[in-house]
């Protein structure tokens, strides 16, 4: 064995002590100096006169050592040739030396609190765990519910709402990122932003989880071949919260956890024994587009109801507000706002969702009313307005199925959201379908994600095909145009949702090429992943759905009134009350009815009038007109539809 030299030994205790932090450094620097005054000032006592006492040969040595200016008044050569070297050693060690150190450590402090990584030290706050492209319109819909907020912080007895939001690694990009959101703007700068992972005790003790009026997790994206999936995020999230509040012994804080895979909702519910509400995230969006199938031109329904903006958007009222009265009582009073019903409290916990209930229903006081309106305002008693006549409502009929040919539908792309979105079309058992899903996803990986899913294609008569969709002669041959429906999808295989956006739109255009030539043109539905894609695609005839801005709003709304996902997911899914457009030759409608007149007129069926689809956009590029004016005409012309919800 060789032995160590010397002065290896000492460079490595050296680095050890300099990597202990800046405590340490500075210790280091200090005995330098002391050492460099030492010997400085042992230098020149031999000279005698002023430097007869160490100590004050040492005081000279450390003052030209920290201090240049004294340079000027040493005499003799001897001496100032030492205090040169002093000064020399001074500009180096002292200064140099001591200022990085100071500097670099300053600048870690900074970089650290950049970081977020100081706990917060809020209550009653809403947290939300992940920075997806969700997050920022999210964060617009927290903002902009202002009456539904109000009752949220009153209810909670809180001033102002307190955001938090924990990231993988806060940055100021993310900053400037939701200050260029609509909606958000200045506002950006409430929000606080904390580094971590919400699989991290520790990250979730950052945010204070525990503290909080409410926690939202939003589904993270993964790889698709990676074994640890968002669900799988999500559970370890609700552990870690559900045993630091058995540590602590406190109360667990309400939840609103997104969700792919449904199959995991009772992982879920054995996972967090708090209060929990769980959006299923790609279902939610499949059962959006299978609606849209069945009923064309709902999409723009679900952009008015389910995001941020102007237009309509559906409110729950405690039974408390109008104990007592009747639905069609309650509906008189509310001139500014549509009555679709009540939800009933369940013996087994939960609620039972009875929209189109008979006007003549009693409201409860542990009962919820559910109303369409354009502002929380509006859902409550003005007595500024005078009562509407009554409108009866009967008991609802259940439309018989029309008996209807084979849908086909070409779904073009893949994501995981194609086995959901498979289950959903054969949920619907009174309608036939054909169901090509073209992609240049290898076909063994397909065929074992949706036998993983446990889909029967052959319910939906479902074909997997293998083509790339953006070579124009692959799709030439599948002929797009022999369809009814196009579904185009935003890939979760690209990098990015810019990219998956990117070819998505880039290959709608092709379609549209392609279509251009056919007599008869099919649906076509695009799907984007990326809310700020939008606004690209100027005058498209497809029906456009921004999923992330659709489940930020569903998670945004939940987290502010949970009874709002059992509505959402009574109106979108197969069976109970839908929303339909109908025919306004259905109905026996004069020239010159008014939105009162169709209240009644549909009432006597049991349905509840919505607004009218118009043909012709408005100035605004808007086709539909929701929750009218009682004393509007609707002046319906060829083409134009009833917005209608009924039971099916």
């Amino acid at each position: 064995m060789l032995p160590f030299r010397i002065i290896d030994r000492v460079k490595f205790v050296l680095e050890r002590q300099l990597l202990k932090g800046a405590g340490f450094q500075l210790l280091v620097v200090g005995l330098f100096i002391g050492l460099i005054s030492l010997i400085g000032g042992l230098l020149v006592v031999p000279q005698g006169g002023e430097f007869e006492d160490p100590g004050a040969a040492i005081w000279w040595a450390f003052l030209r050592l920290t201090d240049p200016g004294y340079l000027g008044d040493d005499v003799g050569t001897w001496q100032r040739i030492v205090s040169t070297l002093l000064t020399i050693l001074g500009y180096v060690v002292f200064m140099g030396t001591l200022v990085a150190i100071l500097t670099r450590w300053l600048i870690a402090k900074m970089t650290d609190l950049e970081l977020g990584l100081t706990p917060v030290t809020l209550r009653n706050h809403v947290v939300v765990l992940g920075w997806t492209a969700q997050t920022p319109p999210l964060v617009a819909e927290l903002f902009g519910s202002s009456g539904r907020m109000r009752r949220f912080l009153e209810k909670h007895d809180t001033q102002r709402l307190r955001l938090v939001v924990l990231a993988a690694q806060a940055s100021v990009e993310q900053v400037y990122e939701l200050r260029n959101e609509p909606g958000v703007g200045r506002r950006a700068r409430e929000v606080i932003l904390r580094s971590g992972s919400a699989i991290q005790p520790d990250a979730l003790h950052r945010v204070a989880c525990l503290d909080a009026a409410a926690v939202i997790v939003p589904s993270q994206g993964y790889d698709a071949d990676s074994p640890v999936t968002s669900d799988v995020e999500t559970v370890k999230a609700l552990l870690s919260i559900a045993a630091q509040a058995r540590h602590f012994g406190v109360s667990l804080p309400f939840v609103v956890a997104e969700i792919q895979d449904m199959r995991k909702l009772s992982v879920i519910e054995r996972a967090y024994p708090g209060a929990v509400e769980v959006v299923a995230g790609d279902s939610t969006i499949s059962r959006l587009m299978v609606q849209n199938v069945l009923h064309p031109n709902l999409s723009e329904v679900y952009n008015e109801l389910l995001t941020a903006g102007e237009g309509s958007e559906i409110f729950v009222r405690g039974g408390e507000t109008a104990e007592g009265l009747t639905l069609g009582e309650l509906a008189s009073q509310r001139p500014n706002a549509i009555v679709l019903g009540l939800l009933h409290p369940a013996q087994a916990g939960g609620w039972t969702v009875n929209l189109l209930a008979p006007s003549d229903t009693v409201i409860r006081s542990d009962d919820r009313v559910v109303l369409l309106a354009g502002d929380y305002a509006h859902t409550g008693p003005d007595p500024k307005l005078e009562p509407l006549p009554r409108v009866e409502r009967m008991p609802a009929q259940t439309s018989i199925p029309v008996a209807r040919g084979k849908h086909r539908v070409l779904v073009l792309g893949w994501n995981r959201r194609v086995p959901g979105l498979a289950e959903e079309f054969g949920s619907y058992s009174d309608r036939e379908f054909e169901l090509d899903m073209v992609s240049a996803t290898p076909l063994q990986d397909r065929q074992r994600e949706m036998s993983g899913y446990g889909v029967d294609l052959a319910s939906v008569n479902g074909r997997l095909l293998e083509a790339d969709y953006m070579v124009e002669d692959e799709l030439r041959k599948l002929d797009p145009a022999s369809y009814h429906t196009v579904m185009l999808l935003s890939s979760d295989r690209i990098g990015s949702d810019e990219e998956a956006d990117a070819r998505a739109m880039v290959g709608y255009l092709q379609l549209e090429d392609v279509l251009s030539e056919a007599p008869v043109r099919p649906q076509v539905m695009l799907e984007l992943s990326d809310p700020d894609n939008r606004h690209l695609i100027y005058g498209h005839q497809s029906e456009m759905l921004i999923s992330p801005m659709i489940l930020s709003h569903v998670l945004a709304q939940v987290a502010l009134r949970r009874e709002l996902r059992v509505v959402l997911d009574e109106l979108f899914t197969v069976g109970g009350a839908e929303i339909q457009f109908r025919d306004p030759e259905d109905y026996p409608l004069p020239a010159s009815a008014d939105f009162q007149f169709l209240e009644k007129t549909l009432a006597t069926r049991g349905e509840v009038a919505l607004g009218v689809r118009r043909e012709a956009a408005d100035d605004r590029g808007r086709h539909l007109q929701m929750n009218l004016p009682r004393k509007q005409y609707l002046d319906l012309r060829k083409g134009d539809q009833l917005l209608v919800m009924c039971r099916s």
